[in-house]
């Protein structure tokens, strides 16, 4: 099992990594935000979707034979995490992550995949009703029911207030639209695809968090000394960094077991979920405290992470949630 990613991986981040630092800055993301908090519409995620849809990412992991790129988890594992450092708005995790795998799952869903790799749509997968990720912002929701998926439209969403205005959540409704049928299992594969990519992002965000309060404990300075040589700023750093490499360690387990269909991906998905908000906990604490007083006002842009880090832990089931699930699943 492949246990960590590749040089041609890698060099796919470099890449990603590149497009998003020029295309996704702070002032677009503070742009978006500033419009949605004054109840005003957005297209900072629409603009940020033509420019990923110019360069094939919706069509990442989906089959040469329907149009796509034909790469595997690995590779969107990796978008996720960048697109979590930099607090991307816009539908492109919710397609690849949420969209593509119920319907690659579904019987049927040839057709979609073929829209989607040829950037005519966008989507997100709704596995409940509630907390629909981007649901206003995409062309056609998945939703899950019994036995089948539900196509409709966002029309049949509802946007919903959130701590995090960097991306939307909806209710939404199940109305008329195309059925596609799937099995229990496909739509639990779909599930942890979307789950750990989450769970990646997330790590994305403390990482960005963490190098925050590192630049900062290097530059303030009191009784003519950086802070970052106090003994305690050590120690909430280090703490940090090993809260970090403990959750993206685990991340990397589950995307591997996910990519080679492994019979443990149900309970390494969980283990990096949980790791994952066990991450965010400490990090958002630490890296508000760490900053004094500036890190609680409105202009500094720490708080738009710590927001995205708190509402991304509850996604899909947070730490304690899939404690118990791996407890569930070894009969304690």
């Amino acid at each position: 099992m492949q246990l960590d990613f590749t040089a041609d991986q890698e060099e796919l981040r470099s890449s990603v990594k590149g497009v998003l630092e020029k295309e996704c800055t702070r002032a677009v993301v503070r742009e978006h935000v500033e419009h949605v908090v004054r109840g005003e519409p957005s297209d900072g995620g629409q603009r940020l979707w033509k420019t990923f849809v110019g360069l094939d990412w919706p069509a990442l992991t989906i089959a040469e034979a329907h149009g796509g790129v034909g790469l595997g988890y690995p590779e969107l594992a990796i978008v996720a995490e960048e697109l979590g450092r930099v607090l991307a708005p816009g539908p492109l995790l919710t397609t690849i992550a949420g969209f593509v795998p119920l319907v690659r799952e579904a019987k049927g869903g040839e057709p979609w995949l073929e829209k989607v790799a040829a950037g005519e749509i966008s989507g997100t997968a709704a596995h409940t009703t509630r907390h629909v990720l981007c649901g206003d912002e995409v062309d056609v929701i998945a939703v899950v029911l019994d036995g089948e998926i539900a196509l409709v439209p966002p029309s049949k969403a509802t946007a919903m207030n959130s701590l995090d205005a960097t991306r939307s959540l909806v209710d939404i409704e199940v109305g008329d639209g195309p059925r596609l049928s799937i099995t229990p299992d496909g739509v639990q594969r779909a599930l942890e695809e979307l789950t750990v990519a989450v769970a990646f992002e997330l790590v994305g965000t403390c990482q960005t968090i963490f190098e925050t309060n590192v630049q900062y404990a290097k530059e303030r300075q009191q009784f003519g000394v950086p802070i970052g040589s106090f003994q305690a700023v050590k120690h909430k750093l280090a703490n940090m960094f090993v809260a970090i490499q403990r959750a993206r360690a685990l991340c990397i387990f589950a995307t591997a077991t996910i990519n080679e269909d492994d019979p443990r991906r149900s309970t390494a998905t969980s283990a990096a979920k949980a790791a994952a908000g066990d991450c965010q906990r400490l990090v958002a604490q630490d890296g508000i405290q760490l900053l004094g007083g500036i890190g609680y006002t409105w202009e500094h842009d720490q708080h738009l992470f710590v927001k995205r880090a708190k509402v991304s832990d509850a996604l899909f089931g947070n730490a304690p949630y899939h404690r118990q699930k791996i407890a569930d699943s070894l009969g304690l």
